[in-house]
């Protein structure tokens, strides 16, 4: 099975399977993206987790303790409370030897040179038609695209993935990975027939044991259903897909008044919601996450879940191979 799982993406990024964990901003820490990575798929660190480029080397070089498998590293470029040094922190990644930099937020344009002089390869995560067609002029060697369902920051067009993910792949040469509101082995195979060359998952590795999410949030993930997301930070710039709770309901509400930005700020910021993540408050912090939060039953390892998509994806392959021949 995995010789018919080769595609550009993973002739690209060195990988077994063309799986990619989406990069979760607090979570995609060595230890995690490590587990990815040993179990064939490919996996980014979060740089936003690190205050200084230095802690964010020290984090790679644990990374690289931990697997001899290929990894990548997210560069954010969307918003930030607490702003990085971009150029330094680029300049960390491929002083240690990472190739491969993905980024969000807004055109890379201006950090394609310094990539490709880095020996690196680029992946820029999209939401929108328009932004992967971007991403390819400006010279991204893979592009991202999420629909509406998926967690973190989907585009305000609300295009399903069912829907954005073939016209992306229409739209673009490049080769096109694709999340939102994929679980399973069900919608891995789908994503490829969409046309797909490699498929994104995020939600499903927050209760995977090697997460370091609290244990409280994980069991409030496993209980809840698809209706239980929420846009919110809408007065930040881009909303965000989260867990709707008592905070995200209450800046909702906020917003619906008119709240400004500084508004929204007094209420989240000065570290309450990473204290409130820490200590497992349900209730009292934003924990992004997307439609399919409704599919997680369980807590598996990175492994389990993993494999337990692979051998679906080989399942599914074997039943439509019968089907689309007409045999039973």
């Amino acid at each position: 099975m995995a010789n018919k799982l080769k595609t550009r993406v993973t002739e690209m990024l060195g990988v077994e399977y063309p799986l990619v964990m989406g990069t979760m901003q607090g979570h995609s820490n060595a230890d995690l993206v490590a587990a990815a990575a040993n179990a064939g798929i490919f996996a980014c660190i979060a740089s936003t987790m690190f205050n200084t480029s230095q802690a964010l080397r020290e984090e790679i070089r644990k990374t690289k303790s931990l697997t001899d498998k290929p990894f990548g590293v997210n560069i954010n470029l969307f918003p930030l409370i607490r702003p990085q040094n971009t150029d330094e922190y680029i300049d960390a990644v491929i002083e240690e030897g990472v190739t491969v930099i993905e980024t969000a937020g807004r055109s890379p344009e201006e950090l394609v040179d310094r990539i490709k002089k880095g020996n690196a390869k680029l992946m820029h995560k999209v939401a929108r038609i328009r932004d992967a067609r971007t991403a390819e002029r400006v010279g991204a060697d893979i592009v991202e695209v999420v629909g509406s369902e998926a967690g973190g920051h989907p585009s305000r067009e609300q295009i399903g993935s069912l829907v954005l993910i073939p016209q992306v792949v229409d739209a673009v040469q490049i080769p096109v990975i694709a999340g939102g509101g994929i679980a399973d082995a069900r919608g891995f195979v789908a994503t490829l027939a969409l046309g797909a060359e490699g498929v994104l998952m995020g939600t499903v590795f927050l209760t995977t044991r090697e997460c370091q999410l609290h244990q409280n949030l994980k069991d409030r993930l496993v209980e809840a259903q698809s209706t239980d997301t929420i846009f919110t930070l809408r007065s930040l710039g881009d909303p965000l897909r989260a867990l709707r709770n008592e905070l995200t309901i209450e800046i909702d509400e906020m917003e619906a008044k008119g709240a400004s930005m500084d508004d929204v700020i007094a209420l989240i910021g000065g570290g309450k919601g990473r204290r409130a993540m820490t200590l497992g408050e349900a209730d009292n912090t934003i924990l992004a996450c997307g439609q399919v939060v409704g599919m997680i039953h369980d807590i598996p390892t990175v492994k389990e879940l993993i494999d337990s998509i692979i051998n679906g994806a080989i399942a599914i392959q074997e039943r439509l191979g019968s089907t689309l021949s007409g045999k039973s």
